[in-house]
């Protein structure tokens, strides 16, 4: 049975742009192995420009398990994942890194 997972849906800002520190960033290791610096490096904005995104952020014991706080709307949060291939179909994003307030959660798999 599958575990209920953490959605949201996001508004994208008009002038988005990647963080140019994103390669740079620290990212906490995970039970599976990720390639995060190598994820971060290849990072590319989506080249739909849907203003209104549905992310899929992992399954709830996952996001206790990494003790994400409670994303409220209104907050601010950057993410990067990865979409269907092609960017066909609705406007959806697989999330692997969550970056918020003030920290990066990995949610692929479980904290190491």
């Amino acid at each position: 049975m599958a575990q209920p997972h953490a959605e949201l849906d996001l508004e994208i800002a008009a002038d988005l742009k990647l963080p140019a520190d994103l390669a740079s960033r620290p990212v906490p290791a995970q039970s599976a192995a990720v390639d995060g610096p190598a994820l971060l490096k290849a990072a590319q904005l989506p080249t739909r420009r849907d203003r209104r995104w549905h992310v899929e952020l992992a399954p709830l014991t996952r996001m206790e398990a990494w003790k994400v706080p409670e994303i409220k709307a209104g907050d601010m949060l950057a993410l990067l994942g990865f979409t269907f291939t092609g960017e066909k179909g609705d406007a959806v994003l697989r999330a692997e890194y969550l970056f918020f307030a003030g920290k990066t959660y990995g949610l692929r798999s479980s904290p190491a």
